[in-house]
């Protein structure tokens, strides 16, 4: 019976590290400024989240965490920009107005 609770134990802890693990591989993944349009835009808002907090990142050359209002307003304003965009495979670092009338 010792060993069963020994094995049910270690089971919770790799499961446990395993599920860390994945949002930290996730984040690593994540591209960032360099997230297509069509992408960023089929992403639940947690993704997108984290998809422009990395992008306000690279953007500012700084690691620190942006305010949450910072990140939020990305949001609205890529999720806008990628709505118009006559070329969806565009990045969103490189959304903007031209590009709903001017494919890129």
């Amino acid at each position: 019976m010792h060993v069963i609770t020994r094995s049910a134990a270690v089971g919770v802890v790799i499961a446990a590290f395993l599920l860390a693990g994945c949002s930290d591989i996730e984040k690593a993944l994540n591209e960032g400024g360099d997230t297509p349009c069509k992408e960023f835009v089929k992403q639940d808002q947690n993704k997108q989240r984290q998809t422009i907090t990395k992008a306000i990142k690279e953007q500012s050359g700084n690691d620190n965490e942006p305010m949450g209002v910072v990140v939020d307003a990305g949001i609205v304003s890529v999720n806008l920009l990628c709505q118009v965009q006559t070329n969806q495979d565009v990045p969103i670092k490189q959304a903007n107005l031209v590009g709903a009338l001017v494919p890129r």
